[in-house]
């Protein structure tokens, strides 16, 4: 099997805004999205030096955005550029907080059409949610859109110049916002930093903005109840059992959906050819990125001896997280007693995938044994710790440990 390519990260998406920014001018806008903290601002750092002199870089949130004239002078400056530099770019941050943008962006890009201005444009927001509702509603046809998403292993390496085992032990103990892992070793910086800079601006700033959010409380207590039960099989009704302030089922399920479009929790869907059985499934919960897992609860270096169920989940977690953030449809299977922890379609391949962390026995594969069975057109993979292959390769499945799986994939298991 050849190597897999990891979607929406930050080296693959600059490289590709890089080769669309050097096609004619004027073409179709550039929607960068995704969620907090992952690079977005920073990636137009090198659009901006390669480009020098021909690129103008503009931030919407800060003061002066909002006074009477700022965003037409900006607009001015850059069809002046494109006039004297065919090809310029402008690279418009943070749009999504000025009030009316996507209007404003589709008049100023009908403009550059209609007088066929040489002038490429990259606009970001730190809501995937919001800049998508607004550029669906006013921009159809009139933009791209590029999704930079939660780090993998690998990523963390080439940008932050960890090594290799360090990078993927912290998508699993910390997770991968690469400004979290700067402040790893103070527990109490790490934890106000994912909470101040990610967790609270993503949930009480950019989704408690929508006109849908009507319990802000109870779309906290939602996103509190599934970073508290990484990769756990939860029905909508347990959920809103957990809950103080109490919700209706579509409620829960409304908001389940808001905090996957935000990047932070999945709720995974039942793998099942019968889609009324689908619907009714109960929800797996993943969420995205493992230091959102992290922001309220102890950091233990010795989880993995002390508590190896949570080590479990954790790597659970990051596994069929990493798949998801990677483009990647996932869902989970089960018919009880079987289960398989997570299936994956996509790019990668179509796979079957249980994760056993610690000691296994054949029984323990039995789901996956099963699924096998029912579905041929699938791979089975076990991911396993190092010295665990045995099992899973006297039954003929493939087997991976999953810091090889973290760092390259599935892929490894074929060579």
């Amino acid at each position: 099997m050849s190597e897999l390519t990891f979607e929406h990260t930050y080296s693959s998406v600059l490289s590709e805004l890089i080769r669309r920014l050097r096609e004619s001018a004027p073409s179709r806008i550039q929607l960068l999205t995704g969620p907090r903290q992952v690079g977005k601002t920073t990636l137009l750092g090198p659009l901006e030096a390669q480009w020098g002199d021909r690129a103008i870089y503009v931030a919407a949130d800060v003061p002066e955005a909002v006074l009477p004239g700022w965003w037409e002078r900006q607009w001015l400056r850059a069809r002046e550029l494109a006039a004297k530099a065919p090809g310029a770019v402008l690279l418009i941050d943070e749009a999504h907080v000025l009030p009316d943008w996507s209007r404003l962006l589709k008049i100023e890009t009908d403009r550059l059409h209609r007088e066929n201005t040489p002038l490429h444009v990259v606009v970001t927001g730190s809501s995937a949610l919001r800049l998508s509702a607004g550029s669906k509603e006013t921009m159809a046809g009139r933009f791209e859109r590029l999704r930079l998403m939660h780090w993998p292993a690998a990523e963390l390496i080439g940008q932050l110049g960890l090594d290799k085992d360090e990078a993927v032990r912290l998508v699993v103990t910390h997770g991968s916002y690469p400004g979290s892992l700067k402040l790893r070793f103070d527990t109490r910086r790490f934890r106000h930093y994912l909470h101040d800079s990610i967790i609270e601006p993503a949930i009480g700033r950019d989704l408690v903005a929508l006109e849908s959010v009507r319990k802000p409380a109870l779309l906290r207590q939602i996103f509190a109840i599934a970073a508290g039960h990484p990769a756990h099989v939860m029905s909508l009704q347990k959920i809103r059992g957990s809950l103080t302030d109490k919700g209706s089922l579509a409620t829960v399920a409304h908001y389940l959906s808001l905090l996957e479009e935000a990047c932070l929790v999945v709720g995974l869907k039942k793998f099942s050819n019968n889609m009324v059985r689908q619907r009714a499934a109960p929800p797996k919960l993943i969420t995205l990125n493992n230091g959102l897992l992290l922001s309220k609860n102890e950091l233990d270096a010795d989880t993995r001896t002390i508590d190896p169920a949570r080590w479990g989940r954790l790597v659970e977690n990051a596994c069929a997280a990493m798949a998801w953030n990677s483009g990647q449809n996932v869902s989970y299977w089960r018919e009880e007693p079987l289960e398989v922890d997570f299936i994956s379609e996509g790019s990668w391949g179509r796979f079957a995938v249980e994760v056993k962390t610690g000691n296994y026995t054949t029984r323990d594969l039995q789901g996956l044994l099963e699924f096998q069975r029912r579905y041929p057109e699938f791979i089975p993979l076990v991911i396993c710790d190092s010295g665990n292959e045995t099992i899973a390769k006297r039954m003929g499945l493939p087997v991976i440990l999953w810091e090889k799986y973290l760092f390259e994939g599935p892929c490894r298991a074929f060579r």
